[in-house]
């Protein structure tokens, strides 16, 4: 791709036969287990062989009435695992005994992720020809808002670092193009819930970033337009992702930012918006979503931005409530796939006029 540093990998991925209770599930039957404490979706799946992420939405789905704020697992309770997709895999005689046999899948590995989640395999090419660029907020010399939890210090800039690398996977496994803005060289998507603070990120092809905040800014403005204008005449979105620092006692739902005078910027805000309108109501019916999307021109990265964009403020990072959204690994993984979902959604619709 040119954009990101990859190499072939092969990834094992699939379940041949999955036994529980010493007896072999049928095809058309789900195996069910009890969640331990410190169980997170993610692990629990993976724990049973399933790539975590292929089938996070399906054990949601599966298990909602039994998830604590949709995403959450009760310690002792049994939860349904989704039936491996087995139509691809080869059955092999003299490993039929075995829990699991592996079926190598062709992927891309890309180093800015980390060892753990460097494979990328491709779902679909839903974003052939479409490029983005993603900013995580802050980075470098600026930390961004800061709060603690658990008698540690958390930082803005590592939770919005993560989700978009989270983000920017998604987008790559359905065929985009992705220039990652703000880099992390040792950082890649990580799973604890405390996030490390460094200040060693830097802007696109290791520029050092600035101390001045109107130089830092300034900074990725030019990378971003100078990016957008060699790519004229693609498909071209920006998405910015900040964690928001209001009083501590505000607890906030994602919203979105975009310029007043981009049509397609407001296309797809409102887009990723509905996505999570839509989640909500399957996911959370008990819950209203009062996230929000409007123009804010006034932000310096909206205001002088060349490509249609959505600035995201995931929540508040000093409010109890939101700071659970954002440090459990699980609702950061949501957080991306929504994202990407409605962003499928705001490309596969087009362009309205001109490209801004």
């Amino acid at each position: 791709m040119g954009v990101l540093k990859i190499k072939n990998t092969f990834k094992g991925i699939f379940i041949l036969t999955i036994f529980f209770g010493g007896q072999i599930l049928a095809q058309d039957s789900l195996a069910t287990v009890k969640a331990e404490t410190g169980d997170g979706i993610l692990l629990l799946l993976r724990k049973q062989g399933l790539h975590p992420y292929d089938y996070f939405d399906e054990f949601v789905a599966l298990n909602i009435e039994n998830l604590r704020d949709s995403v959450h697992l009760y310690a002792g309770r049994t939860y349904k695992i989704p039936n491996a997709k087995l139509d691809t895999v080869p059955v092999v005689a003299e490993i039929q005994k075995q829990t699991t046999e592996i079926k190598k899948v062709v992927g891309k590995e890309y180093e800015i992720f980390g060892k753990k989640h460097s494979a990328v395999v491709s779902q679909s090419e839903r974003l052939k020809g479409a490029v983005y660029y993603l900013v995580a907020g802050h980075g470098g010399p600026d930390p961004g808002a800061m709060a603690v939890y658990g008698g540690k210090s958390i930082a803005e800039d590592e939770y919005a670092y993560d989700i978009t690398l989270r983000l920017a996977k998604e987008l790559l496994s359905h065929g985009a193009t992705v220039y990652i803005i703000i880099r992390d060289p040792n950082d890649g998507i990580r799973d604890e819930r405390i996030l490390k603070i460094d200040h060693d990120e830097v802007a696109y092809l290791d520029k050092v970033i600035p101390l001045n905040q109107v130089a830092r800014l300034k900074q990725r403005v030019d990378i971003i337009n100078q990016l957008h204008s060699k790519n004229r005449g693609k498909f071209q979105r920006l998405l910015v992702t900040h964690v928001d620092s209001r009083s501590v006692g505000q607890n906030i739902d994602v919203f979105f930012y975009h310029h007043k005078n981009s049509k397609n910027g407001k296309k797809l805000a409102e887009s990723i918006h509905k996505t999570f309108h839509k989640k909500y109501k399957k996911y959370q019916p008990n819950r209203t979503y009062t996230g929000t999307f409007g123009d804010r021109t006034g932000l310096y990265m909206v205001r002088r931005t060349d490509p249609a964009m959505a600035y995201i403020e995931i929540g508040n990072i000093r409010n109890k409530k939101d700071q659970r959204r954002i440090l459990d690994p699980d609702n950061r993984q949501a957080l991306a796939k929504w994202i990407s979902e409605g962003v499928i959604l705001d490309f596969e619709s087009g362009e309205i006029g001109r490209i801004r």
